[in-house]
C-alpha cells in the first residue's frame, strides 16, 4: 500500500487540538488589544487636553514638555519592566536616582565636566543595582524588603552629601542639552534617549536569550532552575541593569533641572510600578512589555499635565491615579483567570 507523507505542521499548531486555537496566538492577540486599547486611552487624553485648553495643551513647546518629563520616569520604568517581568519589584528607584543624581552634582565631580557626571550618574545607579542584586539573588532577602532598605541608605547618603541643599549644576555642556538649540528636528535630546533605551529594552527582552530567561525565571524559577538556568545570577543581572536605568535617568533629570538634589525621584517607583502595571506587565511575573509600560507612561504624564493645566488640585490627581491602578490589577486577574 502506497502511503502519502502528510505535509509539515507548525510545531505550535500539532499541540492544540483540531479547531483550537494555539495558546501563543491567543497570548498575542491578547497583547494587541491591550496595546491598542492603551492607545485609545492615551487618544482620549489627547482630546480631553485639547478641548478643556486647546491653546495651551496643543502648544508644541507643551507638548515637548510632556515628552521631556515622561522621558525621565520611562528610562526607569524600562528597567522596572524586566524586573517586574522576573516576579521580583524593586522600590527603591526613586532614591537611587536622588543618590546618582547628587553624587554626580558636586564640586568635585563637576571638575571633569560632562563626562564625569554622566560617569558618576551610571556608576552610582549600577553600584546601587549592585547591593540590590546581591541582598536578592544571594543574601536570600524578599525582594519587597531589600529594596525597601535601600531608599533610606540612599536618601540618607544624598542629604548627608548636599547637607539639605540644592547642588546647581554648572557644566555649559551638561545644560545645553537642555536648551531648545540643541533640539534634533524639534526632538528634545532627552526624548531621544528615552527612544534609544526603549528600542535597546525591545529588542533585549524580546529578541534576546536574556529576555527569554527573565521571563522564564518569572513564571516559574524552579522549572527555570532546573532547565539549566542560573535563577541567582539572572536576577542579580536584572537588577544591575535597573540600576542602570537609574543612573541614566538621573542624568537625565540633572539635564532638565539642572542641579542635583536629595529629594530627586520622589515617588518614582510607585510611578514606575504604575505604569508597567497598566501596560500589561504581570505584577507576580512571567510577562512583560515594553511597549505597554511606555504607553503607561505617556499616559500617566498626560494626565499630570491636563490636571496642571486645569488646576486641578494633586490630591484628585492621586486618586485618579489610584483608579487608574486598580482597573488595570482588575483587568490583568480577569486576563488571567481566562488563560
Amino acid at each position: 500500500m502506497t502511503q502519502h507523507a502528510s505535509p509539515p505542521r507548525d510545531s505550535a499548531d500539532t499541540i492544540a487540538p483540531a479547531g483550537r486555537t494555539p495558546a501563543w496566538r491567543g497570548l498575542r492577540a491578547r497583547a494587541d488589544v491591550r496595546t491598542l486599547s492603551l492607545l485609545g486611552v492615551l487618544a482620549a487624553l489627547v482630546v480631553i487636553g485639547g478641548v478643556t485648553k486647546p491653546d495651551e495643551f496643543l502648544d508644541t513647546r507643551n507638548l515637548q514638555l510632556v515628552l521631556t518629563q515622561a522621558s525621565v520616569i520611562g528610562v526607569v520604568t524600562v528597567g522596572m519592566t524586566f524586573v517586574i517581568t522576573s516576579g521580583g519589584i524593586d522600590l527603591s528607584v526613586g532614591a537611587i536616582v536622588a543618590l546618582a543624581s547628587v553624587w554626580a552634582t558636586t564640586v568635585a565631580t563637576q571638575e571633569y565636566g560632562f563626562g564625569g557626571i554622566l560617569f558618576t550618574a551610571v556608576l552610582v545607579g549600577l553600584g546601587c543595582g549592585l547591593v540590590n542584586g546581591l541582598l536578592v539573588a544571594y543574601g536570600g532577602m524578599v525582594p519587597f524588603i531589600a529594596t525597601l532598605a535601600m531608599p533610606a541608605s540612599a536618601r540618607g547618603l544624598a542629604l548627608q552629601i548636599t547637607d539639605g541643599r540644592t547642588q546647581i549644576v554648572t557644566v555649559d555642556g551638561v545644560l545645553s542639552l537642555g536648551e531648545r538649540d540643541s533640539y534634533l528636528l524639534g526632538i528634545p535630546p532627552l526624548v531621544l534617549v528615552f527612544a534609544v533605551v526603549t528600542v535597546l529594552g525591545w529588542l533585549v527582552l524580546n529578541r534576546t536569550t536574556f529576555g527569554r530567561r527573565t521571563v522564564a525565571v518569572g513564571g516559574n524559577a524552579e522549572a527555570a532552575r532546573l532547565a539549566g538556568i542560573d535563577v541567582r545570577r539572572q536576577r542579580l543581572y536584572l537588577y544591575l541593569l535597573s540600576g542602570l536605568c537609574c543612573g541614566i535617568a538621573a542624568f537625565l533629570l540633572v539635564v532638565l533641572s539642572g542641579s542635583g538634589q536629595n529629594t530627586n525621584g520622589n515617588l518614582y517607583e510607585l510611578d514606575a510600578i504604575a505604569a508597567v502595571i497598566i501596560g500589561g506587565t504581570l505584577l507576580s511575573g512571567g510577562r512583560g512589555t515594553i511597549t505597554g509600560s511606555v504607553l503607561g507612561v505617556l499616559i500617566f504624564t498626560t494626565i499630570t499635565d491636563i490636571f496642571a493645566l486645569n488646576n486641578l488640585q494633586s490630591d484628585v490627581q492621586q486618586i485618579a491615579k489610584g483608579a487608574i491602578i486598580v482597573a488595570a490589577v482588575l483587568v490583568q486577574r480577569r486576563t488571567a483567570s481566562t488563560t
